[in-house]
């Protein structure tokens, strides 16, 4: 698989469907050679509403040391939509990103439902991932409840029923439904509430509503790696946002708990994204972290 490097975005055709990729820190010699710099590939989170956006926003500093690379899942932002929108398939594309860029080994970095893919990657190709961080997210469908419990509880907005369980359920009508629905959510999701940030989120936010139910509605309800946890041998960072209403702080710590040695990194001033919340900290928490380990020094 040959690979064609840009400062801009560019399809790549991975296991038979365009995915819409963008490589950072991309000085590395030219196509066949390894790479010169490590590689970390990071996953979005909210399939069928996430995009490569954020983490390109909040890895974006990584690329002085690391070849970031960035993407739009199957099914989300400008990537193609073929199925299935499995995890299996999620994390089958991660390798195939993995061979095209020409990598034995990554830094495997998600949040969210992000973290849920780069979870079950480091499981289905633990020879793979030399290192593993992980950002606000769950090991199984618990959360589920905890956030329905912490939306429907909160003193910042009233948040409408029946298009919560819309949108938790996998059950939205369509893009403009979605839309409507994630309207109706967004607010929860800061530690500092800002009406025109949110304004500015739906606006900017893709939206691919059979993704999303497949995901929340298939993927979701059999949900648990919880068992296969204690599996993951690699250096792993978790971190979570102390506000964080989708996937609480005792989310991360299950986790934490259960991957070996794992080190766990709460940030007491964000909601569901400290990485944009508490972007110094957060990115000297990852440096730091990334330094310790030891085949990244090698």
């Amino acid at each position: 698989m040959s690979m064609t490097v840009s400062s801009e975005p560019t399809m790549v055709e991975i296991n038979g469907n365009r995915l819409n990729v963008l490589v950072l820190g991309n000085d590395a010699p030219g196509q066949g050679d390894a790479p010169e710099k490590p590689v970390m590939i990071v996953h979005h989170g909210a399939p069928g509403l996430g995009s490569m956006a954020e983490p390109r926003a909040s890895f974006a500093a990584f690329a002085d040391e690391y070849r970031v690379v960035v993407f739009d899942a199957r099914g989300s932002g400008a990537s193609e939509g073929n199925g299935p929108f499995t995890h299996e398939q999620w994390a089958a594309d991660v390798d195939g990103l993995r061979e095209w860029i020409g990598a034995e080994r990554i830094v495997m970095a998600g949040g969210s439902y992000g973290g849920f893919v780069s979870m079950e990657y480091a499981i289905r190709y633990p020879e793979r991932v030399t290192a593993l961080v992980l950002r606000d997210t769950a090991a199984d469908n618990a959360n589920q409840e905890l956030a329905l419990r912490n939306a429907l509880d909160s003193a910042r907005v009233e948040i409408d029923r029946v298009k919560l369980d819309r949108i938790m359920s996998g059950t939205v009508k369509d893009d403009d439904d979605l839309r409507d629905c994630w309207a109706e959510i967004l607010p929860l999701y800061d530690h500092d509430l800002d009406w025109d940030k949110v304004r500015q989120r739906v606006e900017s936010t893709p939206y691919r509503y059979a993704t999303h139910n497949f995901a929340f509605a298939v993927n979701q309800p059999n949900y648990d790696i919880k068992s296969l946890l204690p599996a993951i041998s690699c250096p792993t960072l978790v971190t979570v946002g102390r506000h964080d209403w989708i996937t609480p702080v005792e989310c991360s710590e299950t986790i934490a708990g259960l991957i070996p040695d794992a080190k766990l990194v709460i940030f007491e001033h964000s909601g569901h994204s400290p990485q944009l919340e508490e972007a110094e900290r957060f990115q000297q928490v990852v440096r730091e972290f990334l330094a310790g380990v030891p085949a990244l020094r090698a």
